[in-house]
């Protein structure tokens, strides 16, 4: 089996010190797609490039954001890789480190994180132009004829069963009708697969990967499914397994791991 988790860390530095990397050791994992790093290149203490364990040693790649304490994606891998691609070809979310890219034989894995609208007009304004420039790169990808995995955080949630009070956030960003389109379309006309719902369609507060951090909504499960795999069809149907991790806390997401039936090579 292959196995691959998906988290978005709140801060690589914050996660490690809540117990991430102990709990790391003990997934036996083969790939790790990591969101809001939160820190540079200086940051990063050896422990954090490439943490071991009992099961080894994992390699990391990173695609850091220009901005000190904001944003930034990564990958542990067991595998070497053969090539590393930082950022999707757009200057402007490029340099908010939000997308990693590693090639191993005819397949690609693909750390992402998608901007949040939430904070400000302004936001979400780069959030909808951020949707416009990476539909073209994911139609790209699709046409590749390899097979390819989105893992990240997507700052959407795709239907009603996808959020507790859907309802109440009709009008929020994570929920609003046009990036609930855009998501549509990625898994309709475009050809990808949400690999979590492919495994489990009628799943609701279990498959909740964030919550917010007002009004006790983690002790109420009041949350959304905002982290994804979403896989080429291929590698979708290869799936075993899908769990999303609340024993304990790292962030304020939870880790989404799936094991496919896929070998690496």
């Amino acid at each position: 089996m292959l196995r691959i988790i998906t988290l978005n860390l709140n801060g690589i530095r914050s996660a490690a010190r809540k117990g991430f990397f102990d709990w790391l050791h003990e997934q036996r994992a083969d790939i790790v797609c990591l969101q809001e790093l939160k820190a540079q290149a200086a940051d990063m203490r050896p422990e954090l490039l490439a943490p071991g364990g009992d099961f080894g040693h994992y390699a990391g790649h990173f695609h850091y954001a220009e901005k000190k304490g904001y944003s930034g994606v990564g990958l542990y891998t067991r595998h070497p890789p053969e090539r590393i691609i930082e950022g999707f070809g757009s200057p402007e979310f490029d340099a908010e480190g939000r997308y990693i890219e590693a090639v191993f034989g005819k397949l690609s894995v693909i750390s992402a994180y998608l901007p949040s609208g939430s904070s400000s007009p302004e936001r979400q304004a780069a959030k909808f132009r951020f949707l416009a420039q990476f539909q073209p790169h994911l139609e790209q990808l699709r046409r590749s004829g390899r097979e390819i995995l989105l893992c990240g955080d997507w700052n959407i949630a795709h239907k009603e069963i996808d959020l507790k009070n859907w309802k109440g956030n009709l009008k929020n960003s994570g929920f609003l009708p046009e990036e609930r389109d855009w998501m549509s379309a990625l898994f309709g006309p475009l050809g990808f697969v949400d690999v979590y719902r492919r495994l489990h369609p009628d799943a609701t507060g279990e498959a909740y990967t964030w919550w917010s951090n007002r009004g006790q909504a983690r002790a109420k499960n009041v949350g959304w499914r905002i982290d994804y795999h979403v896989a080429t069809p291929g590698l979708a149907a290869a799936a075993r397994r899908a769990a999303v991790y609340k024993a304990s806390w790292f962030s304020d997401h939870a880790p989404l791991t799936i094991d496919y039936e896929y070998d690496i090579g």
